[in-house]
């Protein structure tokens, strides 16, 4: 089904700095809403972010996430400066999320970022937090940090050189610049490229995708593969195993084989 930009949108959550709403039946969207400030992270934004996370992770009729920034120049600039210079850094991140709310946090759920202009130091770090990147052809990605002697601590370090090659990774970390979309596609960073101004929509598309597979199927198989880098085979293999009990034991897992033999759509009930 494509993306329509019609489809019923409905509000759940919304303050000045982080828009949240649901599409359709089973996407969520939350919008870093500081235009004016490339949507710079400062304390209201963790805030919306935190209760979006855990909005999304609560609701079982959401199965993605889509998190973008609103405008056309910048997807997040990183940490708001003027946040910082006033002594509170420690407000642009929690303690169980990291920056941004995000960074660190827990999540089942798929989130996919839809990048609609700059994703630089702390915005880099949160698109790569996220599953999925979709991107718009005029967005660049960097971690610029070491050029006003600080590093991307929020994950951009170690995250970067896994989602790109080692080479590309290391530069982008030593040398402050950026990588633009197309070659971001081209190594592996990005999913997908859209015309310029429709990144979101793209981003949709491919959370429609998504959702029209059965959720606890993509819940399980995304929670043993985001830890593949991190544990060895064995462990891997024991996450793997119980991760095929639980899916074996839901309704889902007899509704597909049943809708297919029947010859119609299934209806996942994400149990």
């Amino acid at each position: 089904m494509m993306a329509d930009m019609n489809l019923k949108r409905e509000r759940a959550v919304s303050d000045q700095a982080v828009l949240f709403e649901t599409i359709g039946d089973h996407i969520a969207l939350v919008t870093i809403n500081r235009p004016e400030a490339r949507n710079a992270v400062n304390a209201a934004v963790v805030n919306g972010i935190d209760r979006a996370l855990r909005e999304t992770e609560s609701n079982d009729q959401i199965w993605a996430v889509i998190l973008t920034g609103a405008g056309d120049k910048a997807f997040c600039a990183g940490a708001d400066l003027k946040a910082v210079a006033a002594g509170e850094a420690a407000s642009l991140m929690t303690k169980e999320g990291g920056f941004g709310a995000l960074t660190r946090a827990h999540r089942t759920k798929l989130w996919i970022a839809a990048i609609n202009g700059s994703a630089l130091a702390g915005g880099c770090e949160l698109a790569l937090a996220c599953d999925l990147i979709i991107a718009s052809q005029h967005a660049v990605f960097g971690v610029p940090e070491v050029k006003r002697g600080l590093a991307a601590l929020a994950g951009g370090i170690f995250r970067l050189p896994r989602a790109l090659p080692k080479a590309i990774a290391l530069e982008l970390i030593a040398t402050g610049g950026v990588l633009d979309a197309e070659r971001a596609l081209r190594f592996g960073l990005v999913n997908r490229l859209t015309r310029e101004g429709e990144a979101l929509t793209g981003a949709i598309e491919f959370a429609e995708t998504i959702s029209a597979n059965a959720p606890l199927a993509v819940r399980e198989s995304l929670a043993v593969a985001r830890q593949s880098y991190d544990l060895d085979e064995d462990a891997l293999w024991a996450l793997n195993d119980a991760a095929a009990v639980r899916i074996m034991k839901s309704e889902d897992f007899k509704e597909g084989p049943r809708a297919f033999v029947e010859k119609r759509p299934p209806q996942w009930k994400g149990r």
